[in-house]
């Protein structure tokens, strides 16, 4: 015990030094922690420890908590809104990189054929924990990019499931009949998902209301780690992973108004934990391996990352911008974390030669520890590969902009509002977070940019704490919520106009120091009376 808490406290001392020494220099504290790992691992002899079950899952669980604050960004509707990201682009960026990797691994390197399905299932995987850390620091993950990239990244953990099923079945040497796994898992994705979102969302709305209200931050913080733990544990003996458990609480948190409390709250337990996974990483490396098979792990590498990005640019570019294709598709370039499980797994059930399976991990590793080096270069790199300017979410031309009227969705009423203010000549610009209103405005000539308004990192590219004020148009009663928590929030003095559709939203959005809400039925009455007078004149 005593030699634990000695390691830990080295560790964790050891982290901090490297990592405020990185940060200097510009680079990722993922580095720091792999590196920790590492030296760790060699200077007290613990790569035995490295692979100790109780470690790994510490390490894992920075994953589930990533995964929950993903779920957090992500309600049902969002999800909705998302299909194209998540199960289009998601599964054929899936399938097409598995089809080309096992016909290359199969037929060019000559592996038997269950080897090169595993081998090409786990390279189809990226880095959960490495992109969207980085894409929710940069804030990024709002961008028609960061979108595309979160949606396919949801799609691949929740396409471990069948990959792990597909490799006990393999292990098994067909004992258990396909059919009859396949069945169980359907018929416990069922449970799993109607059970968290019917018992389970009462249970959290109940248990986050009555902590909220005790208005102790323990008791509120301890309400939230037990619905992650507790809905990942019940994901997992269903025979999924942790990580998916949490994702779907995460999404029913979202659903409630107390998500960006948790999303705040949460953050440090994830950070850490996620720092945890890294320096396990970093325990796994045999640097003497790495050493002698140094080339081939680095070519095999750059063949990987060619024919991911090169596959995901070719699928994007049907429905994307070139830039915005390329920079999802080098954010997605990489091998993922789940790639170590998958190996393991299939090097214990003899589906993978030993020695096969250390060098595999090895490309894994290898390609977490570049990706943190490369990936703040990505917009520079596609500026200077592809000359086009991605004007819908370039916010540049905002800097320092004063007075000025935001106007939040372009749908009906949003244009009218727009053509009134420029009437009064008032100036103005447009935000909507759908890309067809984006567009629609644009070729109309007006300023207008693609965004949430929800998210801090687009209030403050809109300079909404500058703003004359801030109307919103949304027909949407959740976003409309949202929106006015967050600008409120982050500028409790702004002007805000909100239109409301009936007495139950006015309602709903009373709670919210709203400058003036609008309501749709009541305005229509009072010009309908204003023009019978009107007529009354003009007759009389």
């Amino acid at each position: 015990m005593q030699n634990i808490l000695v390691y830990i406290i080295i560790a964790l001392g050891l982290s901090i030094v490297i990592n405020i020494f990185l940060k200097k220099i510009g680079i990722s504290q993922i580095i720091g922690y792999i590196l920790t790992g590492t030296i760790i691992a060699y200077g007290f002899d613990l790569h035995e420890a490295s692979h100790s079950h109780e470690l790994e899952m510490a390490g894992e669980f920075g994953i589930v908590f990533l995964m929950f604050t993903i779920g957090l960004e992500i309600s049902l509707a969002k999800m909705g809104s998302m299909k194209k990201e998540i199960f289009a682009n998601g599964f054929l960026q899936v399938g097409i990189t598995t089809i080309v990797t096992y016909l290359l691994t199969h037929y060019i390197f000559a592996l038997e054929a269950k080897s090169s399905i595993i081998i090409a299932l786990a390279f189809s995987l990226s880095s959960t924990a490495i992109v969207l850390t980085y894409l929710k620091s940069s804030k990024e993950i709002y961008t028609p990019y960061g979108q595309n990239a979160t949606g396919i990244l949801i799609f691949q953990d929740i396409a471990v499931i069948p990959i792990l099923i597909l490799i006990s079945f393999l292990t098994n040497e067909g004992d258990q009949d396909i059919m009859v796994i396949l069945w169980h898992t359907l018929f416990s994705v069922v449970i799993v998902i109607g059970v968290l979102f019917t018992v389970g969302k009462k249970v959290v709305a109940w248990l986050l209301h009555f902590s909220a209200s005790s208005e102790v931050d323990e008791l509120f913080m301890g309400s939230v780690l037990f619905i992650v733990m507790a809905s990942s544990l019940f994901a997992y003996y269903m025979g999924f992973t942790y990580s998916l458990g949490a994702f779907v609480a995460g999404m029913i948190i979202a659903e409630t108004k107390y998500h960006h409390k948790v999303e705040s709250d949460i953050a440090p337990f994830k950070d850490i934990l996620l720092g945890t996974f890294f320096v396990v990483v970093g325990m796994k490396i045999d640097v003497s391996l790495f050493i002698h098979n140094i080339g081939l792990i680095i070519s095999l590498f750059l063949l990987i990352f060619m024919i991911k990005s090169l596959i995901m640019f070719a699928l994007l570019r049907l429905t994307a911008t070139s830039a915005t294709s390329l920079k999802t598709a080098l954010f997605l370039s990489q091998v993922g974390e789940f790639s170590f499980v998958i190996f393991a797994l299939a090097a214990s059930g003899h589906i993978i030669d030993d020695k096969l399976a250390s060098l595999l991990v090895l490309i894994v590793i290898f390609s977490m520890v570049v990706t943190p080096f490369f990936v703040p270069y990505i917009n520079a790199i596609t500026a200077k590969l592809i000359k086009e300017k991605d004007i819908v979410t370039d916010m540049s031309a905002l800097k320092g902009r004063e007075n000025h009227v935001v106007v939040c969705g372009y749908s009906v009423v949003g244009k009218f509002v727009t053509q009134y203010l420029e009437e009064l000549d008032v100036p103005y610009v447009v935000i909507d977070n759908s890309n067809k209103h984006v567009k629609e405005a644009l070729n109309e000539g007006k300023e207008a940019y693609l965004g949430d308004v929800s998210k801090t990192s687009i209030l403050e590219a809109l300079n909404i704490d500058k703003a004359a004020a801030v109307i919103v148009t949304l027909d949407n009663l959740a976003k409309k919520r949202l929106i006015c928590e967050a600008v409120l929030n982050h500028a409790k003095n702004v002007n805000v106009i909100v239109k409301v559709v009936s007495l139950e939203e006015k309602e709903k959005l009373a709670d919210l120091d709203i400058t003036t809400i609008v309501d749709g039925k009541v305005e229509v009455a009072r010009v309908l009376v204003e023009r019978m007078l009107t007529c009354q004149l003009k007759y009389s």
